[in-house]
């Protein structure tokens, strides 16, 4: 038996993503377990299309290479389906590449795939999803002997469908009953998360007991680069920064309110600056129009494509991070700005309490005056430097994945693993 089980990772998600941007944080946790698998025997799965892609350790530099901007190795051009719908042919030109690496490819189902897995790999390899993507039924029951660890970022769509794209709840809906039901370990990034899984395996009637782990990601804090910063943002004035995707549970609406009342109250040389980093997501038509309509050379910018040195340099250079959340399953960007020493103002979340404790400041999410008066106080002085909290590793949070996962602890109950726990409840 090995000290650590061999994976077989999911990289689908990842594919998917390549050529579209600065990473999500959970293509990040993917990204991170395909690095730390590198030198290590693994196999990569990827779905790809009517298939299944079984992929040697050759194809992980590879997709590494790919998502960090460099196309090298991508065929030039993508299938005619892709060219004719005018879509960011990456994604497709890779799939192509990978399957011409692979060792199988099989039917979506995944039949086939175990058996391939079990041929190249010791029997105590296990099927790893860290990415919320190809969770499907007929898969994971496939892949029953791999005994399939997936990790499941948060329950959002189930907990506020209000806040997700049509469909999506329903979507996830399944996927989560699929995980439920076909896997041997889930894998929870908080405590609070966990608590959701829990609580919905029971509304959702799945009788299925799985281990539940809770084991948080690591935090990466990228160096900083004021020259990647666009020219037209001047560091030197006071400024706030809210980072993550634009869709309607990061509640931009507040922080666009709390910047209507500053305008109207402070002299317009004095208003403070804030920046809205992250893509445009969806179902948030009116925070869109908005946006739309921001004066050029106002005291508000929206910027989307930015590096991590880039964001690094905007981060250490405000007042604070502003994240006045309705829902988060973990929230990278409280993480990352705690570990710089960068003062927070957020809303009272679960997840954050139990990540962050008291470092951050708390404010409701429907009181724009306690906002205002928050980014005034700030905003008067220095950017404020707090004592950093000290960052999460990744080496830990595999370390935990590959020590819950071990066939030796399959008949246990309860199992303490370090920095999280886990439950067969």
């Amino acid at each position: 038996m090995t000290a650590r089980p061999p994976f077989v990772l999911d990289v689908s998600r990842l594919v998917s993503r390549i050529g579209t941007g600065p990473l999500t944080g959970i293509d990040r946790v993917e990204a991170e377990w395909l690095g730390h698998l590198q030198g290590k025997p693994h196999l990569l799965l990827c779905r790809v299309r009517r298939g299944q892609a079984l992929l040697p350790p050759a194809a992980g530099p590879a997709i590494l290479r790919w998502i960090s901007g460099d196309m090298t190795g991508l065929p030039s051009r993508a299938g005619w389906r892709d060219r004719l719908a005018r879509r960011n042919t990456a994604p497709a030109r890779a799939e192509a590449a990978l399957r011409r690496m692979a060792t199988t490819v099989a039917p979506a189902s995944g039949r086939g795939i175990e058996a391939a897995a079990r041929a190249s790999l010791t029997d105590d390899a296990v099927y790893l999803n860290v990415g919320h993507s190809n969770l499907s039924r007929d898969l994971l029951a496939n892949l029953a002997d791999l005994r399939p660890a997936v990790m499941i970022h948060d329950t959002i769509p189930l907990d506020h469908p209000e806040f997700t794209r049509q469909g999506q709840s329903e979507r996830f809906r399944n996927r989560l009953i699929a995980a439920l039901s076909l896997s041997s370990t889930i894998i929870a990034i908080s405590e609070a998360t966990a608590d959701r899984i829990a609580l919905w395996r029971g509304r959702l009637a799945v009788t299925a007991r799985p281990k539940i782990v809770t084991a948080h990601i690591g935090t990466r804090l990228s160096a900083a680069d004021p020259a990647a910063v666009p020219p037209e943002i001047d560091l030197q004035h006071p400024l706030f920064v809210t980072l993550g995707t634009i869709e309607p549970r990061k509640n931009h609406t507040l922080l666009l309110e709390v910047w209507d009342r500053l305008s109207e109250s402070l002299p317009a040389g004095q208003v403070p600056r804030l920046l809205i980093v992250g893509r445009r997501g969806w179902e948030n038509r009116q925070v869109f129009e908005r946006l739309d309509r921001l004066p050029a050379g106002g005291p508000i910018t929206e910027l989307s494509g930015l590096g991590d040195a880039a964001v690094a340099a905007i981060l250490e250079r405000s007042h604070a991070l502003l994240m006045p959340s309705l829902a988060e399953g973990f929230g990278l960007p409280l993480t990352e700005a705690a570990g710089r020493g960068i003062a927070i103002l957020c809303t009272d979340l679960p997840s954050t309490r139990e990540l962050l404790g008291d470092y951050p400041t708390y404010l409701p999410a429907d009181s724009p005056a306690k906002w205002v008066e928050q980014v005034t106080a700030l905003a008067a002085q220095g950017p404020l430097r707090k004592t950093p909290l000290a960052s999460r590793s990744w080496e830990r949070h595999f370390r935990q994945i590959e020590q819950a996962v071990m066939p030796e602890h399959d008949e246990k109950q309860d199992l303490v693993v370090e920095g999280g726990n886990s439950t067969g409840i």
